[in-house]
C-alpha cells in the first residue's frame, strides 16, 4: 500500500499537481497568502469542473468576460474537492490564457465529508463556487454562497480598489 501511494506521488509529481503528503497544501496555502498581499485586487475563486454552479458561471462570457474587462485584477482560480485542475473545462469556456489569470489546484482533492479541504486562508470552505476579494493582505469581501452575479462582483472590485481608510 505504501509502494502504491508512493508510485501515485511520483506520477503526480511529473504530471504537475502535487501530493498532499508532500507539504502541496502548504506551498497552495503559501502562494495565495503571497498573492493576496498585492496591492492590486486579487479574487480568489474556489471551483471544481464537475459542479454545477461552477459551470453556470462560466457560460454566456461570464468569468473570460470578467476578467478581460478587469486586465488590472488577479484571478486565481483554486480547484477544490477534484483530483485534477479542470483546465480543460476552463478552455472550453475561454478561460486560462488571460495574463491576470492563473490555476492551482489544491492537492486534496477528496469530496468525502470526513476528508474533503474545508479551510483555507484560514477562512472555512463549505461551498463551491466561493469566491474572496482581497486587496493588500486584507480580505475585502468574501461570497460564500454559491453562483454570483458579475454586476455585483464588478461593483465589490471597485469599492475594494478604492481607499478604505475613512
Amino acid at each position: 500500500m505504501i509502494r502504491l501511494f508512493a508510485a501515485a506521488c511520483a506520477a503526480a509529481a511529473l504530471a504537475g499537481p502535487l501530493c498532499a503528503g508532500d507539504g502541496a497544501a502548504a506551498s497552495i496555502e503559501q502562494q495565495l497568502a503571497e498573492a493576496t498581499r498585492s496591492a492590486k485586487v486579487t479574487i480568489v475563486h474556489l471551483w471544481a469542473p464537475w459542479c454545477p454552479n461552477c459551470k453556470a458561471e462560466l457560460q454566456d462570457g461570464g468569468w473570460s468576460g470578467f476578467i478581460e474587462a478587469n486586465p488590472g485584477v488577479n484571478v486565481i482560480f483554486v480547484t477544490v474537492w477534484n483530483p485534477a485542475d479542470g483546465r480543460e473545462v476552463l478552455g472550453r469556456y475561454g478561460v486560462g490564457a488571460e495574463p491576470n489569470f492563473r490555476l492551482l489546484l489544491h492537492p486534496n482533492g477528496s469530496r468525502k465529508k470526513d476528508e474533503k479541504m474545508t479551510e483555507l486562508l484560514g477562512l472555512p470552505v463549505s461551498w463551491i463556487p466561493t469566491t474572496w476579494i482581497f486587496k493588500d493582505g486584507k480580505l475585502r469581501y468574501a461570497l460564500n454562497y454559491g453562483e454570483l452575479r458579475f454586476p455585483i462582483l464588478q461593483q465589490l472590485v471597485k469599492d475594494s480598489s478604492e481607499s478604505w481608510e475613512r
